[in-house]
This record gives structure tokens, C-alpha cells and sequence, in this order.
């Protein structure tokens, strides 16, 4: 009943206060997706073929069929596969920084729920069945007041009813943020800063790792590195965004 009440309510609101694009503000119409306007949402850049097979690089060449590429090649990747939803360009981009960086947690709870809509290429999220979010150190955490990559997880997890362990994976030493690094450097900064909490809880789980922007991998390499050492059966990364 309470359930059935809260939906009249807020279509009630919406009748008298249209919703607004979370980026934009402008009005949306019955046939517009949820929270976006049809103009951004025509401008979010998601991910298409060809691309890697493994860790879901796009490649520049538009034409031809999937492969791995050349880092999938000669390196190791713990992971088994990693995709992402879109380009971290245009409006995907503006719509991770408001979120990320001016706490806008509407937008970053709608950015989960695109997650949640997307069909990503030879990947299917229901086939996994733990759900862990890259974590943050303590003292970026309250310095930021919130896990973005936790939200991003948690819309995940209550979509495709699996379950959320945000306490296993810590991040135990607290260094420099990876954006300020080049490749080498992040390789290096990561190495040894995530521990296993609770390795039960994990052994035997095929695990989808969820973080906000693939960059280099070196994080999510690092996190898929310490989950198989503790016998998680598999690990697949899962990002919101992916640089080129």
C-alpha cells in the first residue's frame, strides 16, 4: 500500500512539476529516456565494435571484427573480460564530473540506472553473482563523503538482484589519485594498496568488479589481482566510462 502510494505521489509532482534532464534541465516529454533530454542522451557516445575482446578497447578503425588488442596480447590481464557502458567524452563526461566531483548523487544514481539498461558485447551481467565496487582509502572517502563507484554497484545490484559486498576489498595504503600519473606511474601507485577483508566471502564467486572510468586498468588490474589470489572464481570489470 505504502508502495502503491509513493508512485501516486510522484506522478502527482511530475504532473505539476515536470522533471527536468539531469545535465540540462530541459523539459522531458512521456517518449524521453528518464533522465535525460533527447539532445544529451543523442550525445552520450556509448561503446560499439569493433573493440578488444578482452578488455573492451574501441578501436579507432571502424571497420572489422573484434580483437584483442595489442596490451591484451602481451599482457597479463587478471580480469576475464572488462566492458564499459560509453566514451568518457561529451556529455557522459560532464555527467561524471557533476557527480563525481560536485556530489550530484541524482545524477550519479541515474548514470547506475543506464548501466543497468545498456546490452554490452559478449557480456552479460546476470551471469555473475557477487557485485564488488572499487574501493576508496578512508581518507579520500571522507574527504569526498561518498564511493562513487559503490552507487554505480549498489543501482547494479538491486536491478539484477545480486548481491553487494562493499566490505571485502579495502584499500589499505592511501597514494596519490591516478588522474595526476602517466601509465608507468599508476602501474606502480596501485601496486600492494588493495587488501582482501573477508576471503570466505569471496572464494568460489564469479565476482563483476564496478568502477566509474577505465583509464589505464591499473586499478581494476590491481583489485581482479587480489580477488583471484584469494580464490574468487572469476573477476570481470564493469566501468561507466572509458578513455581512448
Amino acid at each position: 500500500m505504502a508502495c502503491e502510494m509513493k508512485k501516486i505521489i510522484t506522478g502527482l509532482v511530475d504532473i505539476v512539476f515536470p522533471p527536468g534532464c539531469i545535465l540540462c534541465g530541459a523539459f522531458m516529454d512521456e517518449h524521453s529516456h528518464p533522465s535525460f533530454c533527447p539532445h544529451c542522451f543523442s550525445q552520450i557516445h556509448f561503446m560499439q565494435s569493433p573493440q578488444c575482446t578482452c578488455c573492451g578497447l574501441p578501436f579507432l578503425d571502424r571497420e572489422g571484427e573484434d580483437h584483442l588488442c595489442g596490451d591484451c596480447i602481451t599482457s597479463k590481464q587478471f580480469f576475464s573480460v572488462a566492458r564499459s557502458l560509453g566514451k568518457y567524452d561529451s556529455v557522459l563526461l560532464e555527467a561524471i564530473h557533476l557527480f563525481k566531483y560536485r556530489a550530484k548523487l541524482t545524477v550519479g544514481k541515474a548514470l547506475g540506472m543506464l548501466m543497468t539498461e545498456h546490452e554490452y558485447r559478449d557480456f552479460t551481467i546476470r551471469d555473475y553473482s557477487l557485485i564488488i565496487p572499487v574501493p576508496l582509502h578512508k581518507r579520500r572517502l571522507k574527504e569526498r563523503g561518498f564511493n562513487q563507484s559503490l552507487i554505480l554497484a549498489r543501482e547494479l545490484s538491486i536491478h539484477f538482484s545480486i548481491p553487494l559486498d562493499f566490505s571485502s576489498l579495502k584499500r589499505t595504503i592511501h597514494r596519490k589519485p591516478q588522474t595526476m600519473l602517466k601509465q608507468k606511474e599508476r602501474l606502480a601507485n596501485v601496486k600492494g594498496a588493495f587488501e582482501v577483508k573477508s576471503a570466505e566471502r569471496i572464494k568460489g564467486e564469479k565476482i563483476l568488479l564496478v568502477d566509474d572510468v577505465y583509464t589505464t586498468g591499473s586499478t581494476v588490474k590491481e583489485c581482479s589481482r587480489m580477488l583471484l589470489r584469494h580464490e574468487a572464481d572469476e573477476v570481470a570489470v564493469l566501468t561507466l566510462a572509458r578513455t581512448l
